[in-house]
């Protein structure tokens, strides 16, 4: 006998019905954090497992030198223990309320690279704890056949892109496709708000026309399933690059959103500024990033106003800031930036006024933010969980210890 729908079952189905997308797009805030270095490596945020074996320098060098078994098994350990419930838990507690997870395209189909499958099954437990929390969610393709980008984060350390060359496109679209398929359904709307394409593709060494026919096609694999919205990043060009793509004049189409990353740090001269100076280009630079046509957030920031967390710029690759990355003038040391319990009051004081800078410039220009990231082995710049702990991180993420800091907005 068929079962009778609850009165709770009525509801949620109307509610569904009614809504689509659990989430106020364009009313509601986005206060997210990045779930990174958890289902893609990034040698920098868990430097223990590249320490362990000679010529590992990404994910992909994981696979090529220990072997799937092997690198399964560090694999499973890492992903079992990295992220869990009561990260999450903390995460919604402190009053976030979206997560962003990478995940890398390898996760569903290896296409022969020597990259270790399993990491899928993860984004499932992450739906079940953020739905259980009230948490919403953004997947994230941070990584695509070939890299996009030649950043370790991809997957894959690369000189340059290789992404684009031989079938990694239509690769990449398969893969998104298998995401649509599964989580652009109506049954995960009220949890999944949000897939992004790709992240950073390198626009600057890629062919422009084939990565704006890929977001077309992109955004054509989730429309087949339903209207959960679609996620462009910027490709570090100004979003309003992007202005008349992929907009309701344009192919009518609906619920795009640009991604904007914005950091102060892979650059010599904005290492070498005063705290002060990080503030004022947050207040004096939002102007120049947030004219885009659609929605926009501010995908992956910051609190860090050095480059000395360990193997940022990869692994075995030195820091701007203290002189030791190739071609760098030396600013300062980089002895104790990492380790929170050596900051003196001072420059908590300096970080936490430039994270307030930020929240208030991007929750007053763009639909929010997401930090990156949610925890670190030991970069204390860019772990939210040890600033939270320190106090140097608002809580609650209203708390203005400095008031007003931007007079333009």
């Amino acid at each position: 006998m068929d079962r009778v729908p609850s009165k709770r079952d009525r509801i949620l189905t109307c509610c569904r019905t009614k809504r689509g997308v659990w989430f106020g797009w364009g009313s509601e805030k986005i206060y997210g954090v990045n779930i990174g270095g958890w289902l893609v490596l990034e040698p920098w945020i868990t430097p223990s497992i590249f320490e362990k074996y000679s010529g590992v320098v990404d994910e992909y060098t994981l696979g090529q030198q220990l072997g799937h078994d092997a690198a399964l098994a560090v694999l499973r350990e890492h992903w079992d223990n990295w992220c869990t419930w009561q990260d999450f838990n903390k995460i919604k507690q402190a009053g976030f309320n979206v997560v962003r997870i990478p995940i890398g395209f390898w996760a569903y189909d290896t296409f022969g690279a020597p990259f270790v499958q399993g990491a899928a099954d993860y984004i499932d437990a992450a739906v079940d704890w953020s739905r259980g929390l009230g948490l919403k969610i953004i997947i994230d393709l941070h990584g695509a056949p070939g890299s996009q980008n030649g950043y370790d984060n991809s997957g894959e350390r690369l000189a340059s892109p290789g992404w684009q060359q031989g079938n990694t496109v239509a690769q990449t679209l398969q893969v998104l496709q298998t995401i649509a398929d599964k989580y652009a359904q109506t049954s995960y709307q009220d949890v999944i708000i949000g897939i992004e394409l790709l992240n950073e593709p390198l626009m600057s060494e890629l062919n422009d026309g084939e990565v704006r026919q890929f977001y077309r096609d992109g955004y054509g694999n989730v429309r087949v399933v339903s209207d959960t919205p679609v996620i462009l990043h910027d490709g570090f060009q100004p979003p309003n690059t992007w202005n008349g793509f992929l907009t309701p004049s344009d192919a009518n189409a609906q619920n795009v959103i640009i991604d904007h990353h914005e950091y102060q740090i892979f650059d010599n001269a904005q290492v070498a500024w005063q705290p002060w100076q990080h503030r004022q280009s947050v207040c004096n630079s939002i102007y120049s990033y947030t004219g885009a046509d659609k929605w926009m957030f501010i995908g992956e920031w910051t609190a860090a106003m050095t480059d000395c967390a360990y193997a940022l710029n990869g692994y075995g690759v030195g820091a701007r800031y203290d002189g030791t990355y190739p071609g760098s003038p030396y600013v300062g040391s980089c002895s104790w930036q990492s380790d929170i319990s050596k900051w003196p009051q001072s420059y908590k004081d300096d970080t936490r006024g430039y994270i307030e800078a930020q929240m208030e410039a991007y929750e007053a220009k763009t639909e929010g933010w997401f930090f990156w990231n949610f925890k670190t082995e030991g970069a204390a710049e860019w772990d939210l969980f040890r600033l939270l702990d320190a106090g140097v991180f608002p809580q609650p993420l209203s708390d203005r210890k400095f008031g007003p800091i931007c007079d333009n907005l």
